[in-house]
């Protein structure tokens, strides 16, 4: 299955409240087709009703979820024009590629998430078709904002498809480009919001970034993601009675035992981990224990966390270097979730470079290098560009490297993704 189906069933699993129309197409599903797993199912026809894919090619990746039902599927296509041509005016053809809904979901922020869903970790090994199905399907999605450069929804289906990737300068300029078009649309100052943040420096939630959620706030003070946000805004600038405080007024609106409101228990755990005194929502089902980190690492952090890391390149690849591509220099939790802890985007022409990793390179407060004792430190030049790894790029990993450690790492790029 190519990356560009992936993303999109994780993105249909990951949506708490994006409105998106049911098509009538899955309704008209035969029994057979029905016996596929219904996400996938779903997520493919919502890639041809978007035109991103034709009838030859949803036919053929139907057969790959159930073989038997190919071709009763395709019988409704006609019938659903309507809706069809309804969903596109909405939501712009390669609106399918994005990776997740944003939309009142407080996990959206949580990184660990997407990558259990889209496996989205720089430093592992993607096929190349992969990442270009994504490239291609972004470039699709372009074009058809070129011709209709004042379609919101398209940008900031482009702004998610450009986060998703790992290109958050793009992403914030595709959200700004949705957000002067719908001003006073909150979801989408919220996204315009978090997408400056990402693109900016430490990616803290300050400046214009926090007050553009606080405006949100004052319309309208009950809104998910927005109080999100503004805790972990708090939480950055260590206020963390004040970040308790924002995600307490989250629990009530949330299921009990939902793994949403088991997620904001744990961050208000953390919080009151480092410091803060405010109680817990009496709201709430009981707090669950503070997170456990996986397998040998542990929560406690490790005071003043820095790791400063020399990346040099091996002289047998110097041929092979593109001056213009991107260099990620990051680290990763040894036993744990794929994301990087803390992460560095640079050019490949500053090779060879030193840079430090630190605490203010992670955006989610349960994600920070300080939490995981033993990491993975690597380095990668992307010719893509993209956090996708892809065939073709250069790279290094060092693994078990302890968090402690005084003395700079000398890292060496000298091999080459599959």
């Amino acid at each position: 299955m190519t990356m560009f189906v992936v993303l999109v069933c994780a993105m249909l699993a990951l949506a708490l409240a994006f409105p998106l129309v049911p098509l009538l197409r899955q309704r008209r599903m035969s029994a057979t087709t029905r016996d596929a797993d219904p996400r996938k199912l779903k997520a493919l026809n919502d890639a041809l009703s978007a035109g991103v894919i034709d009838d030859s090619e949803y036919r053929a990746k139907l057969a790959t979820l159930a073989p038997a039902a190919a071709v009763s599927a395709g019988s409704g296509s006609a019938r659903g024009t309507l809706l069809v041509s309804v969903l596109v005016a909405l939501l712009v053809p390669a609106g399918a590629i994005v990776l997740y809904s944003l939309n009142g979901d407080p996990r959206a922020l949580d990184p660990t998430r997407l990558v259990a869903s889209a496996d989205q970790d720089p430093t592992a090994g993607e096929a190349a078709g992969q990442t270009v199905d994504m490239d291609q399907a972004i470039a699709g999605l372009v074009a058809k904002l070129e011709a209709n450069p004042d379609n919101a929804n398209g940008w900031a289906l482009l702004g998610r498809a450009y986060q998703a990737t790992g290109k958050f300068a793009e992403s914030r300029d595709a959200l700004k480009r949705a957000y002067d078009l719908e001003p006073d649309n909150h979801d989408l100052t919220v996204e315009y919001a978090q997408a400056l943040a990402l693109s900016g420096e430490g990616r803290r939630i300050s400046g214009k970034s926090r007050e553009l959620i606080e405006g949100v706030l004052k319309a309208d003070p009950g809104h998910q993601r927005a109080l999100w946000l503004i805790g972990i805004s708090d939480y950055q600038a260590g206020d963390y009675n004040a970040a308790i405080t924002a995600w307490n007024q989250l629990l009530p609106g949330l299921p009990p035992d939902s793994d949403i409101a088991k997620s904001v228990r744990e961050q208000i755990a953390d919080a009151q981990r480092l410091g803060g005194t405010v109680a817990i929502a009496e709201v709430a089902a009981a707090p669950t224990a503070p997170a456990q980190a996986t397998g040998k690492e542990s929560a406690s952090p490790v005071a003043g966390a820095a790791l400063t890391v020399n990346v040099s390149l091996d002289p047998s690849l110097r041929d092979r270097l593109d001056p213009t591509a991107t260099l990620f220099v990051f680290a990763r939790a040894e036993n744990g979730p794929p994301m990087p802890l803390a992460i560095q985007r640079l050019s490949a022409a500053t090779l060879p470079v030193t840079v430090t990793l630190d605490d203010s390179m992670g955006m989610l407060p349960s994600m920070k290098l300080s939490m995981f004792p033993k990491v993975v430190v690597g380095a990668r030049v992307s010719r893509s560009g993209n956090a996708l790894a892809q065939s073709g790029d250069l790279q290094v990993l060092a693994n078990g490297i302890d968090i402690a450690r005084k003395q700079p790492l000398d890292l060496v790029i000298d091999s080459v993704v599959p």
